[in-house]
Parts: structure tokens; sequence; C-alpha cells
């Protein structure tokens, strides 16, 4: 999970006291062809970027590319921009395919030295590390931020020797898991089992109430195919079996909290981590961190519906090597939407968010049309990411401001807009056949683990 949304729920998930790229303003596009080889298929790190300098007039771009096509060098980015000083020239900044050395390449470079004003090869973009295969998902959960056995003094379990075991082979379990491997199936202890049902019997009374249509439409094909019961606590590996033939969306086991930048990057390969732990038996209706209640009751089933699950993948690739502003940004959006989002339905408001959806208290609150006098009551505003980016929200008590969209679908396109606003250092595409994200120019991730370059 997120380390800010983990901390929000240090508060009652269940129930609990109310503890309670820069823009071109000519041109910029991710261009997939300009030769006659496809954008997929070229290495990510074999790509060049330059900046030409030309005189601005008619045709003045085309005089340019054509030596491109002469040369069947594939292009994957271009923007314009005016050059500086008093001239009329005017700047390209364009990445492609090759390095200096290949035979297409020197020979498309002595044109454009010939023809141009100024040709500048240009050192690669340096950017946050970021995972380019499903595989590297291996060196992502690495960087746990709290571990899943690390327990406060106030923790219900702490004093609980066994517990504190359970939750240790839970951890060393995720610790070991491997993306290619399938999830381990648990068996869990009776306590383990009956703390669920307690969950599960309180929760499914609301969702009819409460939860989005969507959600209610899942819950029992969960039911069906995946054990989803009151005396049943589901396996993570059927889940996400179903979840993949739904959407193409997977479930992968995590130890602890992950980064708010490690976590989103998951989900640009419609990888969703997950804990396996449960909440401490003495205290069914409090956890102080989400845990398998809240990502199977919660998050789980959402994925399994086509806006929700590319929703949460549009931000998972505008997460990809983004800037720590706008990973808090992106983070703030999915707060007030995957995890406490409202959409409206047929008048009344109806809960999509996980932290919702998991907590009958919070839902009750934030959806009730009817409230006992004196009654807190929230805010409600429109859908809107580019304002909901920037509010603050509380991490230990029901959340004073909702957002409500109109429909998923809508939640969906307008956060598509917002991601195409960031100032992303690329455009990112994933490739489910191969499980790979590509991207269109020439970039070095940063090795956070070793202070070096990839």
């Amino acid at each position: 999970m997120l380390r800010a949304i983990a901390s929000l729920h240090r508060a009652s998930l269940a129930h609990g006291p109310r503890l309670s790229t820069v823009r071109a303003p000519l041109v910029s596009s991710f261009l997939t062809t300009t030769g006659t080889r496809s954008f997929s298929s070229q290495r990510e790190d074999n790509k060049t970027s330059i900046l030409l300098q030309v005189e601005d007039g008619p045709g003045a771009l085309q005089d340019t590319l054509k030596f491109f096509w002469k040369h069947d060098v594939n292009m994957t980015r271009i923007e314009s921009r005016p050059a500086k000083g008093h001239n009329m020239n005017y700047s390209f900044y364009i990445d492609f395919e090759g390095k200096s050395g290949q035979s297409e390449v020197d020979d498309l470079m002595a044109d454009l030295r010939e023809n141009c004003l100024d040709v500048m090869v240009l050192n690669n973009k340096m950017v946050p590390w970021f995972p380019r295969k499903i595989q590297e998902l291996d060196r992502s959960v690495a960087n746990i931020l709290d571990a899943g056995t690390d327990l406060e003094s106030d923790h219900p379990g702490f004093s609980d020797q066994e517990y504190r075991k359970r939750r240790n082979m839970f951890a060393e379990i995720a610790q070991n898991y491997r993306q290619s491997d399938p999830i381990p199936r648990m068996e869990y202890t009776q306590d383990e089992i009956n703390t669920w049902g307690v969950i599960y019997k309180r929760m499914k009374s609301m969702w009819k109430q409460y939860a989005c249509d969507e959600f209610n439409y899942i819950m029992p094909l969960l039911e069906t195919n995946c054990g989803y019961a009151e005396d049943n606590i589901p396996q993570q590996q059927d889940i996400s079996n179903f979840l993949q033939e739904c959407t193409g969306f997977t479930l992968r086991p995590v130890g602890g909290l992950l980064s708010s930048r490690d976590f989103l990057n998951g989900l640009a390969f419609r990888v969703f981590f997950s804990t396996q732990y449960i909440r401490h038996h003495s205290m069914p209706l409090y956890t102080p961190e989400p845990d398998i209640c809240h990502e199977l009751m919660g998050h789980a089933p959402m994925f399994a519906d086509p806006d929700f699950a590319d929703f949460s993948h549009e931000v998972g690739l505008a997460s990809l090597g983004a800037s720590d502003e706008e990973i808090q940004r992106l983070a703030t959006c999915y707060w007030f939407s995957v995890e406490f989002g409202i959409t409206k339905q047929r008048g009344e408001h109806k809960a999509y968010g996980a932290g919702l959806l998991s907590s009958f208290g919070e839902m009750e609150y934030a959806c009730a049309t009817n409230r006992p006098a004196g009654s807190d009551m929230p805010e409600y505003r429109p859908w809107d990411p580019f304002a909901a980016c920037k509010q603050q929200y509380p991490i230990t008590t029901y959340q004073p401001v909702y957002y409500v969209a109109d429909s998923l679908f809508d939640a969906k396109e307008q956060m598509r807009t917002f991601c195409e606003d960031l100032k992303k250092p690329f455009q990112a595409r994933y490739n489910p056949y191969s499980q790979t994200v590509t991207i269109d120019r020439a970039v070095q991730r940063e090795d956070t683990l070793r202070r070096d370059v990839l």
C-alpha cells in the first residue's frame, strides 16, 4: 500500500473508534512510426536524443524529417519550440531509435549537420528508477518502508507471540515471492478465519445499501469463483486468476508498506500489491494498518471492473519516472478516488473506494442520507483531479471531504486528462503481451539502491 494511504488506516478500517514531460507549444507527439520499423520492436536503451535548430519557414519541419525517412530511422518523440534570441528560428527536440556507430544513424547525423543550423546530441535524461518489465517489480518490493513484522507497542497483537510468529511467516513468504511464481496458498488459523468472518458478515449487510453497482455486481462472482464467504478467507491466487480474466489485473503479495512511487509503479503493469496478514482477533473491527480484509474486501473486487482497472492503470503509467512532486499529486488523487472515492447512482452517494468498502463505519458516514441529529456531515465535491491533488486530508479520522464522480467512466476520463497534463519526462505505454513498458525518449534510470545509473 501507499505509505501515506497506509498511515491513514491507523484509524479504523472496519469501524473502530473515531480515531477516527513539459508540453511543447507547437509540436509534441508520441510517434509510433516514422520509418518502417515498429516502435515496440526496438530496445528502449537504444535511443538517441538530439536538439536541432532550423530556419523558420514553410516546410522547414518536413525538410528536416525527410532525412529520417531517407535513412529509415524511427522517431519516437518530437517537440518544437522557438529558439532563444531575437531570430525567427525554431528548435526541435527529437528522440529516435539507434546509436552512434550504426551506419544509418551516422548517415542521418551527417545529413542533419549539413542541412540544419545546429545539431546537438543531448545526454540521456536522468529520471528516478522505475521498472521496465514486470519481473523488475521484485526489486520494487525489496524497498519495504514498514515491514509487516514491525508492530507498534499499541498494536493489539504486540504482546501476542503467536500472532507475531504468524506475521513473520507472512512477511517471509512475501519476501521470497518472485513475480513469475504462483501465489502460495495459505492455511489460515481458526482465529484468523473467525476474524475475517466477523468483518465479512458486517460488511455484507452494508454493501447492498452503500456500495456502488459495480461492486455489488462483482461480489457474488467472487463468492462463486473465488470462495469469498463468511467462513473462508479466499486464496489470493484464485482472486488473481479471476481478475486477470476480467481486466488483466493481478495480485502480488507484499510484506509491508511500500513507498508511493513503488506502489503506483506496480499499477502500470496492472499489478496490485496486497498484504496477506490479518488484524488481531481481539479487535476484529479495528486495524492500525491495511490487512487482507481491506485488500480483498475493499480493493480486489473493484479491479474486476474495466473502468476502475483502466483508471488505476492510468495512474500507474503516469507514475513511471515522475518527479517526487508529481508522485505526491498522483498519490493524493489515488487517495480521494481508489481509497475514498464516491460515485453518484440514482441520485445517491455510493462507495467505490476501498477505504469505504472495507469500513462499515465510514461507509455509512460517507454515503448515508439520513443522519442522527447533531452528527457530522462531510463535504461533497465534484470529482476533479486537478483540485483533489491539492486537497489536504487527515489520517486518523473520517474524511471531512469526499469527491463524487458522475460515474466510474467519467472518473477514468478525467484522470486520463489529468495524467496527460502532468510534467512527465516521457510518454509510457504498457505491452500486455510482453508485460513490458515502452517509452518514447532516451533516459537513464537513477539507481537509488546503489546510487549509480542502470
